[in-house]
């Protein structure tokens, strides 16, 4: 007999994601129409744009994930989709649509937290999640998790200001480059000199889980003044260099005091190679493992959803139809530590 099939949907943002697993491990397809394009030309996401192109992508988008899976939606047995948190207009068409599908077959919903998405994505395919120590860092998101199992988290620091990606976003429009910055940056970067500008690591030694980012964006627009265009690769990779010391350092300190072997890294800047080529010296260094998301899981995606949604299931957790979307991060991905 073959394992249940679980059809999941994911628009917390700007990428309108539908992606089908077979059990916990085998993903049958997974579908992402993106709208980084069209947010470009306005330096970063709009809302109202983004749940707009939601409502005429997701039929589609829909239509085609069950295409390549091979699969009639007859078949599907649950239905999942992002509840929360993210952007509250872009998680409603997600979360609607995933709803209306469970009630329409009459099948199983289960309302998939964004964060969790992404904390359990380097483990995708494995049938357990060891414990360990998450950081996921993202354009909305960067936090440190200290993991027991799938469903099982206790919530260690997060950022007070901006989160990494939103930092890399507001710094590469700063320097006149395209959205989104993660990319535009490193790409910068890789022919800077990185010791060339002195710029802050706020809260490296806070002696707490926390991260703070707003400083060092701000440090960049008050030397923008004193540089030259010829400047920018310095500037870059200064920036980089200056978020990558606070991650790791924050994320090797944590897995000490956690006295977790095993560190697990994801969200969008969770790609960015100088931040993985250090993380993964300074784990060597103190004996650490760590795991990466594969780069094509790092960005918004709903096979992510579709493995929490699995692996909820197979626990016997399920959600009502009822339940509403939480654009915040809220306390409740935390309730089970």
């Amino acid at each position: 007999m073959s394992a249940p099939l679980i059809l999941a949907l994911e628009t917390s943002c700007d990428e309108t994601a539908v992606a089908v697993i077979e059990g916990v491990t085998r993903l049958r397809s997974s579908v992402i129409a993106s709208q980084a394009e069209l947010h470009a030309a306005y330096g970063g996401v709009v809302p109202e744009v983004a749940s707009r192109n939601h409502l005429a992508q997701v039929r589609g988008v829909v239509g085609q994930a069950l295409e390549e899976a091979g699969v009639e939606l007859s078949r599907i047995g649950a239905f999942a989709g992002t509840t929360g948190p993210g952007l509250a207009s872009a998680l409603l068409v997600g979360a609607s649509a995933a709803k209306g599908l469970a009630l329409a077959a009459e099948k199983p919903f289960l309302a998939v937290n964004h964060v969790e998405g992404h904390l359990l994505s380097p483990f995708f395919g494995s049938e357990e999640v060891p414990p360990c120590i998450g950081l996921v860092v993202s354009g909305g998101h960067t936090l440190l998790v200290d993991v027991e199992s799938a469903g099982h988290y206790r919530l260690l620091g997060r950022t007070l200001d901006d989160a990494a990606g939103e930092a890399f976003d507001k710094v590469a429009k700063l320097l006149g480059l395209g959205y989104p910055g993660g990319p535009e940056i490193e790409a910068v970067a890789r022919g800077g000199c990185a010791e060339r500008f002195a710029l802050p690591r706020s809260m490296q030694c806070s002696g707490d889980h926390n991260f703070s980012f707003s400083g060092l964006k701000t440090a960049v627009r008050y030397l923008l003044p004193q540089t030259a265009p010829a400047d920018r690769a310095d500037l870059c990779a200064g920036f980089q260099e200056a978020v990558v010391d606070v991650l790791v350092g924050k994320t090797v300190r944590a897995a000490r005091a956690r006295r977790r072997k095993l560190v697990a890294v994801s969200g969008g800047v969770g790609g960015n190679a100088r931040l993985r080529e250090r993380l993964a010296a300074e784990a060597a260094h103190c004996g650490l493992e760590v795991r990466f998301a594969e780069p094509w899981l790092c960005a918004d995606n709903a096979a992510m959803i579709a493995y929490v949604a699995a692996l909820h299931w197979r626990a016997g957790r399920t959600s009502p139809l009822g339940q509403d979307i939480v654009p915040t991060l809220g306390q409740d991905l935390f309730a089970n530590a």
